[in-house]
């Protein structure tokens, strides 16, 4: 069994878990997710822990364990505290605007970039040079961020676009003359 699948999951107070089936509901203050859990493993609630399993000694069972041990262990984090992720826009004229369901962007180019919000996560701008993507999905939060950073990704001669905070972004010297 791989060394992340060994690590029961605590499940926090507040968060109620469901195994169904072969589907796992995990509900918490701040939302409610649903997976289906592999044919390959097996979950089981023991009090306030969640243990998981391969069902046989294959090495794909034994893999795939660790990984919905991951996933699971995302799901309670995300009803509990929520994920979120940071932008930030880098350049002359570069601005956010949340309103509603959209993102209005201003990225240098002839026209306002208009991006629609999906359900389940919401965008706010503290500044007009920040944009903070929260829900409770850790893949859908990841997933829009990523969309927004590639309407304009950072390039590497000024370092303009849109990046994470925190992310360092490699700078390439000007051609010489």
């Amino acid at each position: 069994m791989s060394r992340v699948a060994k690590n029961p999951i605590a499940i926090p107070s507040g968060v109620q878990v469901n195994v169904t089936g072969g589907e796992i509901e995990v509900k918490g203050g701040k939302g409610t997710l649903k997976m289906a859990i592999h044919g390959a493993v097996e979950v089981k609630q023991d009090g306030s822990t969640l243990v998981m399993a391969p069902r046989d000694g294959a090495k794909q069972s034994r893999a795939i364990a660790g990984t919905m041990r991951a996933l699971i262990a995302n799901m309670v984090t995300g009803v509990s505290e929520g994920f979120e992720r940071k932008l930030s826009l880098v350049g002359v004229g570069y601005r956010a605007q949340a309103k509603g369901d959209t993102l209005s962007l201003s990225l240098g180019y002839s026209h306002p970039v208009e991006y629609k919000v999906p359900a389940g996560v919401t965008i706010e701008t503290p500044t007009q040079t920040e944009v903070v993507v929260k829900g409770v999905d850790k893949q859908q939060v990841g997933q829009v961020a990523a969309e927004i950073r590639g309407y304009r990704a950072p390039e590497p001669y000024k370092g303009k676009g849109v990046r994470y905070s925190g992310e360092a972004v490699r700078r390439k010297e000007a051609k010489k003359k």
